[in-house]
């Protein structure tokens, strides 16, 4: 059985982590460097690194805050935001990343995937994937732009794709369930992970310790990834592990 990750992400604007909810209303949660060695040494499996308004802004991604936040890591570290060519791809892993997200430039242009696959390996590349919830299909539609544009894409159809352009991994955020700490989208969660053969990395809700459970339970993803109750103190890394132990999770 493949053992589960806890994950912390840093979105980061203007070179400050920050967290809003339903991706808005954008509050500081401290310095990226800090952060990153802090959750470094709190156990955490791997660390996700978004520059979360590098798309929406056409710019490149903050290739200093990388390096630096790569300094301070001894775990693996992925980079995503203004990732647009194979180009990116380079000058951010050779800054330290292991590897790089990509979201609206897939969109955009899914022969990228494949790009990036063939050269790096599909260990190195990972789709985020921005899902709301959208009635008049009664499934979840693919957002880009940092959660700006809705697309036509329908969840599930273009997580199907992704895999088969050579994404290695799945960053599945529920835009609905962002920031209110209630809890994971399992009904989302589940669907993307049965659909694919890929890890999914389940994103958006966590409030407690039994999240993580549920969403990894039920959800069946392979990873949960956490900001706000991370960053601001509510619960740590190491307790979140421990209580995962206790229920019988087998993680990392």
């Amino acid at each position: 059985m493949l053992t589960k990750r806890i994950i912390p992400c840093l979105d980061v604007k203007d070179g400050r982590v920050v967290k809003g909810v339903q991706f808005v209303d954008l509050k500081d949660a401290g310095d990226p460097v800090e952060l990153a060695a802090f959750y470094d040494k709190e156990g955490a499996d791997e660390l996700v690194f978004l520059d979360i308004s590098a798309s929406h802004e056409g710019r490149d991604t903050m290739i200093d805050v990388v390096r630096h936040v790569a300094a301070e890591l001894a775990i693996p570290f992925t980079v995503g935001g203004g990732i647009n060519k194979l180009e990116d791809m380079k000058r951010v892993l050779r800054a330290g990343a292991d590897k790089v997200s990509m979201n609206t430039a897939a969109v955009l242009n899914p022969e990228l995937v494949k790009e990036g696959a063939d050269y790096f390996g599909t260990q190195c590349i990972v789709v985020a994937i921005d899902a709301k919830y959208d009635p008049s299909i009664d499934s979840w539609r693919v957002y880009t732009h940092g959660g700006r544009k809705a697309t036509d894409w329908e969840v599930i159809e273009w997580a199907k794709t992704v895999e088969e352009n050579g994404a290695g991994e799945i960053l599945l955020t529920s835009m609905n369930a962002d920031g209110e700490k209630s809890g994971f989208d399992i009904k989302l969660t589940k669907a993307v992970s049965e659909a694919v053969n890929i890890p999914v990395i389940a994103s958006g809700g966590a409030g407690n310790a039994d999240h993580f459970d549920e969403v990894f339970k039920d959800g069946k993803a392979d990873a949960a990834l956490a900001a706000s109750i991370f960053h601001y103190k509510e619960t740590s890394v190491s307790e979140v592990k421990d209580f995962l132990k206790k229920r019988g999770v087998t993680i990392r």
